[in-house]
């Protein structure tokens, strides 16, 4: 798979009488990490499609992205997690609509090094190794090494979906936590970066940022398995147990260019892209 940059900014302009946009009309799309990459890709695709366009594309997180969104400063927010209800609140006071569209699917993959023996884990075992339960690899199989645990920043979708999903089992009442010692880190990047170089780490990241100097473990929900890998067929069928949903977030129904843009996402061509990326598509 493609190794990606933790962080990209793309403006292009575009001009585009044939599409029916204003001229000078842009687009700010700001939010998840994990989905900088796809939203470039789909901007620079779109933009060789409409000349007169202008779209930006910026990370952050998704909690920034839907942040911005709130505060008027984006026109699209991408999460890799669902807008939480004190985040519904606060756009009802600010007589913001958050509407919700989801444009792919990712698997959350739970990456080691591949000099690392361990090659797949229940999700008792995630939780255990993440809320710092569980600290030498030998317990769960593997060498007499200490595990270092890679996390994103608590502003990271990916980082919410993981908790509530691994340490917190999908159990809403539960109050697990990371283990204080989880080095949390900017970018899923960084810690492909780190987990490339580091035979005891272990960290998650977004299925399309996997390449061959980190292994994606397989993950099965119990010790009776069967284990699975985060790939496109596994996640499509749901026997891949942590995988999310892409979302884009708008301000009401979209209009004039914010639906021209969120329309050729859902169009063949934008749900290629999404494979390209190692993302799955949802049409």
């Amino acid at each position: 798979m493609r190794k990606f940059q933790w962080f990209i900014v793309v403006i292009l302009s575009v001009l585009g009488a044939s599409s029916g946009l204003a001229t000078g009309n842009s687009i700010q799309i700001k939010g998840s990490d994990t989905m900088v990459n796809l939203g470039q890709a789909w901007a620079e695709a779109y933009m060789g499609k409409h000349p007169d366009a202008f779209v930006a594309v910026t990370g952050g997180g998704s909690g920034t992205g839907i942040a911005a969104l709130l505060s008027g400063t984006c026109d699209i927010a991408e999460s890799s997690r669902s807008i939480k209800k004190e985040e519904i609140n606060q756009a009802k006071a600010k007589g913001i609509t958050p509407t919700e569209f989801i444009v792919g699917l990712d698997g959350l993959a739970v990456v080691v090094n591949p000099a690392n023996p361990v090659s797949q884990l229940t999700i008792d075992q995630l939780a255990d190794i993440f809320a710092g339960k569980i600290k030498n690899w030998k317990e769960v199989g593997g060498r007499d090494l200490s595990i270092v645990l890679l996390s994103r920043e608590v502003n990271s979708g990916t980082h919410v979906y993981f908790k509530e999903h691994v340490l917190r089992k999908g159990d809403a009442k539960s109050t697990v936590e990371f283990a204080p010692e989880a080095l949390l880190m900017s970018s899923s990047q960084a810690i492909a970066d780190e987990i490339s170089q580091n035979t005891g780490a272990i960290g998650y990241y977004g299925m399309g940022y996997v390449n061959q100097t980190q292994k994606a473990v397989a993950v099965a929900k119990d010790n009776a398995g069967p284990y699975y890998t985060p790939t496109l067929d596994n996640v499509v069928s749901g026997q891949y147990y942590i995988s999310r949903p892409l979302i884009f977030y708008t301000n009401g129904q979209p209009q004039g260019a914010l639906k021209d843009i969120i329309d050729f996402v859902f169009s063949p061509e934008g749900q290629q892209i999404v494979k390209d990326t190692d993302f799955v598509p949802v049409k």
